[in-house]
C-alpha cells in the first residue's frame, strides 16, 4: 500500500472505532492508540515513522492554539497557584522520581535517567482535551487540567533540552544556560508580538477562505519560528493565541467566526485521530529495535516507570490538596478542590504525543535509547488506556459530573442574553420594535420544561415548515433549470442558516464522535 492508501485505510478503521467509543461512552484517544498497536502487529503492517520536530509542530501547535484561544484567563488568574504548581513543580517532581527509578533500578547514568524523566513527565494537551471534551466536570477542574496541559510541555521540553546537553557535553556551560534561561520569557514576548501582528492582518482576509488558511499558517509559523530562535515554542504558541483572543472585537465578522470554528474543530479532531493512531503504529518499530534478551528487562522496567508516574501524579495532587486545606482550617481561604476532585485531577495525567515525539527525538547513539523509547511508549499507552478509559466511571462514582448544572447554566445565560436584548430595545418605538420585543420576551421567559407548548416553540415549528416548503420549491427550480448552480447554492445556504436559527440546541452542534 502507498502512504496515501495507508492513511485512508487507517482513517476508515478510526471512523468505525469512533462509533464504538461513542456508543460505549469511552474516550477515543486510548482506543485509537490501542488499535494502532493491533494494526502494527499484523503481518505486513505499514511502517509510518514519526519525525519528531514535524510531529510536534503538526499535532501539538494546532491543539495549543485551539485550547489557548478559548482558555478562560480570568479563571486562570484565580487558580494561578495550582496552575503553576502542576505546570512547573509537578513536572519537576515527576522527572526527579523517574530519574531515581532509572538510576536505582536500571543503573542508568544520571543524565540518561533525567532525560527519561523529562520525556514522561508532562501530561499531554491533546489527550486531556480529547478526553475531557465529552466529560462535563466542574469548571475549576476543567480549567486546571486544560491550563496545565497548555504550559507543562514548555517545562518538560526545556528539561529535555537541558538533559540532552548534559549528556552530550557532560554539563551545561554558560552560553547554554543563558539560552535556556531566555527561552521562557523570549517565547512569551515573541508570542505576544507575533499575535499582535497577526491580529492586524486578519481584517484584510475577513470573510474569505484565505482568512482561515492564514490562521493555520500563523499557527505553524509561530511554532517553527520560535524553534529556530531557540525560544519556547509552546509558550510562544499559547501567548500568541491568547493575545489574538484578547484583541478580538465583539463586532468581528460572525460569518468568519462560524466558518473558522467549523474548520478548526474538524482539523484538530482529524489531527488528534491521526496522532493517536500513529502512536500505536510505532509499537512494531519499538519492539524490533530491541534485542530479545533485553526485552524482558525493558518491559519490567517500563511497568515500574508507569506505576511510578501514576502514583507520583496522585501523590502530587493530594499534596497540593493538603497544602491548600491547611490555610482553610486557619480560616484564611477555602480549599480549592474537594477530595473527589483532587483524585480526578490526579488520575487525569494521560501522556501523549509530546512524550512519544521527544522519545523519538533522542539521537541514534544516545545511551539506552531503545529502553527509553519503549518505556515512553508504555507510559503513553498505559495512561491513555487505563486512565482515559476509567475517567468516566470515576466521575460517575464520585458524583463529579455536572451535566445538570451545565444545562442550567446554559439556560440561565440564554435568558440573561434575551434580557440584555430586551433592555436595549425597550425604548424603541413602532410596530417593528414591538414585534422584536415580543420575541425576546418569549426567550426571556422560556424554560426547558415549557418550551414545547410555548408560543416560541409553535413559532419555530411554523417557521421550519415554511422553510421546508421553500426548500422543496428551490429544488424544483433547480431540477427544471430555472436557476443556475451558483444561485442555487447561495439560496440553499440562506435557508440552512434560517433553519438553524430556529432549530433545537442539538441540531446546531456537531459532536466530535
Amino acid at each position: 500500500m502507498t502512504f496515501f492508501e495507508t492513511i485512508i485505510a487507517l482513517l476508515a478503521i478510526a471512523m468505525l472505532l469512533l462509533q464504538v467509543t461513542r456508543r460505549m461512552h469511552l474516550p477515543y484517544p486510548g482506543i485509537l492508540a490501542a488499535a494502532g498497536v493491533a494494526v502494527a502487529l499484523l503481518p505486513g503492517a505499514p511502517t509510518i515513522p514519526i519525525d519528531p520536530p514535524t510531529a510536534l509542530a503538526l499535532f501539538i501547535a494546532p491543539v495549543l492554539i485551539d485550547s489557548a484561544y478559548d482558555f478562560p484567563v480570568g479563571a486562570a488568574r484565580r487558580m494561578l497557584l495550582p496552575l503553576i504548581f502542576y505546570a512547573i513543580f509537578a513536572v519537576l517532581i515527576t522527572t526527579c522520581v523517574v530519574t531515581l527509578v532509572g538510576v536505582e533500578m536500571a543503573g542508568l547514568p544520571l543524565a540518561v535517567a533525567f532525560t527519561l524523566g523529562a520525556i514522561v513527565a508532562p501530561p499531554d494537551a491533546a489527550a486531556a482535551t480529547a478526553v475531557l471534551s465529552s466529560l462535563p466536570v466542574s469548571r475549576r477542574v476543567d480549567t486546571l487540567l486544560k491550563g496545565e496541559s497548555l504550559f507543562n510541555d514548555a517545562t518538560a521540553l526545556l528539561l529535555f533540552g537541558a538533559a540532552l546537553t548534559m549528556q552530550a557535553q557532560g554539563g551545561i556551560n554558560g552560553a547554554v544556560a543563558v539560552q535556556l534561561g531566555l527561552a521562557v520569557p523570549g517565547g512569551i514576548v515573541f508570542g505576544i508580538v507575533f499575535g499582535f501582528l497577526v491580529s492586524r492582518l486578519r481584517p484584510l482576509t475577513e470573510n474569505t477562505v484565505g482568512g482561515t488558511l492564514l490562521q493555520f499558517v500563523y499557527a505553524f509559523s509561530t511554532w517553527l519560528i520560535a524553534e529556530h530562535l531557540h525560544l519556547s515554542a509552546v509558550l510562544a504558541t499559547v501567548a500568541s493565541a491568547m493575545t489574538i483572543a484578547a484583541l478580538e472585537k465583539v463586532d468581528n465578522s460572525p460569518r468568519m467566526r462560524v466558518h473558522s470554528f467549523a474548520v478548526w474543530t474538524t482539523v484538530v479532531f482529524l489531527l488528534n485521530v491521526v496522532a493517536f493512531l500513529l502512536m500505536g503504529l510505532q509499537a512494531r518499530r519499538i519492539v524490533q529495535a530491541m534485542p530479545s534478551e533485553q526485552l524482558e528487562r525493558a518491559v519490567y522496567f517500563a511497568a515500574v516507570v508507569v506505576a511510578a508516574v501514576i502514583v507520583t501524579r496522585l501523590a502530587i495532587a493530594f499534596l497540593l490538596h493538603a497544602a491548600s486545606a491547611f490555610p482553610n482550617r486557619q480560616g484564611k481561604r477555602s480549599a480549592p478542590f474537594t477530595a473527589g476532585e483532587t483524585l480526578l485531577v490526579g488520575w487525569s495525567g494521560m501522556r501523549g504525543l509530546v512524550t512519544l515525539a521527544t522519545a523519538f527525538a533522542l539521537p541514534a547513539d544516545f545511551p539506552e535509547r531503545d529502553l527509553l523509547v519503549l518505556t515512553a511508549f508504555a507510559v503513553v499507552l498505559s495512561t491513555l488506556v487505563i486512565q482515559g478509559a476509567t475517567l468516566a466511571p470515576m466521575i460517575s462514582l464520585l458524583k463529579l459530573g455536572r451535566e445538570k448544572e451545565a444545562r442550567e447554566e446554559l439556560e440561565t445565560a440564554r435568558r440573561s442574553l434575551a434580557e440584555a436584548a430586551f433592555r436595549r430595545l425597550e425604548n424603541e418605538k413602532g410596530p417593528e420594535a414591538e414585534a422584536i420585543r415580543a420575541i425576546y420576551l418569549e426567550h426571556r421567559k422560556a424554560t426547558p420544561d415549557l418550551l414545547e407548548g410555548s408560543p416560541l416553540s409553535r413559532r419555530r415549528k411554523m417557521i421550519k415548515a415554511a422553510i421546508i416548503a421553500q426548500r422543496e420549491h428551490l429544488a424544483e427550480l433547480h431540477k427544471t433549470d430555472q436557476i443556475g448552480p451558483t444561485q442555487y447554492l447561495e439560496l440553499q445556504e440562506d435557508l440552512d442558516w434560517k433553519q438553524l436559527s430556529v432549530g433545537s440546541d442539538e441540531s446546531k452542534r456537531i459532536m466530535e464522535v
